[in-house]
């Protein structure tokens, strides 16, 4: 008998304008899931063939599972569809409590629907800025409006149709200070145009974040 783990349960849902096939496709596609997935860095092809294709088992049709008790699944017809990552556990507490697997679905589902909503052109490249600071600074990173999803995790879309997503530790309207996560996804940019995107948040995000660091496709993961 396996010995439990003390997992922490979870349940998050988002609405999507497009298919039950089309968004399990991009759920199961390793080249799909380039454009919604996690944030460039040297190992993403890694980790989308680890966790999607090496780890996932295949639960029912539109429904994949982990080994931690976790499942994704796709419901919906062929206009609109819902995507569920939910998780049983048997930590004792609430929403209160911090689980980095939770807030990164939250996270990425976001990603995932600004993708088939808005199906921007070209391939996506992202922006992926770590650092410590507050949610009232995270959050002047661009004018927003912010829509939050969770009490720790805010996306919106900038002027130039990049996809901003701000994650924390800790409910954004705290006042203390917390490790932050910040995606910032762009499609079909040139070189010339992302580096020159890539200087600008740079100077952007270092004097609002202590420890600040950006990193973008070809670089380590953070703090490696």
């Amino acid at each position: 008998m396996t010995q439990a783990r003390q997992l922490k349960p979870y349940d998050v849902e988002i609405a999507v304008a497009a298919g039950r096939d089309e968004i399990w496709d991009s759920v199961t596609q390793p080249a799909v899931l380039h454009q919604w997935f996690g944030w460039d860095y040297d190992g993403l092809a890694a980790e989308i063939k680890q966790i999607f294709l090496d780890e996932a088992t295949l639960l029912a049709p539109e429904r994949m599972g982990w080994a931690d008790g976790s499942y994704l699944e796709v419901t919906g017809g062929d206009d609109t569809a819902r995507v569920r990552v939910a998780r049983e556990g048997n930590t004792p507490g609430g929403p209160e409590i911090y689980d980095a697997i939770e807030e990164g679905w939250r996270a990425f589902l976001i990603q995932l629907r600004f993708l088939v909503d808005r199906r921007p052109p070209g391939r996506r490249r992202t922006l992926y800025l770590t650092g410590e600071t507050t949610g009232r600074q995270a959050l002047t990173l661009a004018a927003g409006p912010w829509e939050h999803f969770g009490p720790r995790v805010a996306w919106t879309v900038t002027a130039d149709d990049h996809l901003i997503v701000v994650a924390s530790r800790i409910p954004l309207d705290e006042h203390a200070a917390s490790h932050f996560e910040v995606t910032v996804s762009m499609f079909g940019a040139d070189d010339a145009s992302f580096e020159t995107t890539r200087e600008t948040w740079a100077k952007q995000w270092a004097p609002l974040a202590a420890g600040a660091e950006i990193t973008a496709a070809g670089d380590p993961a953070p703090g490696s």
